[in-house]
Parts: structure tokens; sequence; C-alpha cells
């Protein structure tokens, strides 16, 4: 794994919180075009410096690294939701 690595942040325009990590040098040309189609147009969120002492707030950093590295990206999920607000969610579906 490498020490660090130049990483550009892109967030989905179509999935709120769905994140990709790419390495800026190579870009989006490693992405599949099915992840892209799902994952709409990127918008570009931020460039960083990633080095294993530093800490991103809802992934490990080595996880990153190591996974753009092999495949060139890495694919940040939304979080799950939390039960309460799957039942408020339920609960407005149930009213329409």
């Amino acid at each position: 794994m490498s020490d660090k690595l130049l990483c550009e942040i892109f967030k989905s325009s179509r999935k709120d919180e769905m994140y990709l990590y790419v390495d800026k040098r190579r870009g989006l040309a490693p992405v599949p075009e099915a992840l892209m189609a799902t994952f709409g147009k990127p918008v570009a969120v931020l460039t960083m410096i990633l080095t294993p002492d530093k800490t991103l707030a809802r992934v490990e950093v080595g996880e990153v690294i190591a996974a753009i590295e092999e495949q060139g990206f890495y694919l940040q999920m939304p979080p799950p939701r939390e039960p309460y607000l799957l039942d408020i969610h339920r609960a407005d579906a149930e009213r329409s």
C-alpha cells in the first residue's frame, strides 16, 4: 500500500450521501459504466492527500487507499437509516 495518495472525491447527483473516491491522476476512467449509470453525474467535492495517519468520518483511510489501488475507486455508500426514521417515512407514505 502506498504511503500517500492524491485523491479526488465526488458526490452522486442521484443518491444522497454516496461518494466515489478516485486517484486524481487517473480520474473516473477505472469506474465501471454500470456504476456510473447508477451514480449519476459526479459532482467534484474535494481533493485531498490520503495518508495512513489521516482520519475520515465514516471509513478507514487504509480501506480507501487499498480499494483505489486494487480496483481504481472506492464507493462510499450512504449510512443506514435509523429505525425511527424508517418508521416516519413509512407513516408518511401510508398517509399519501
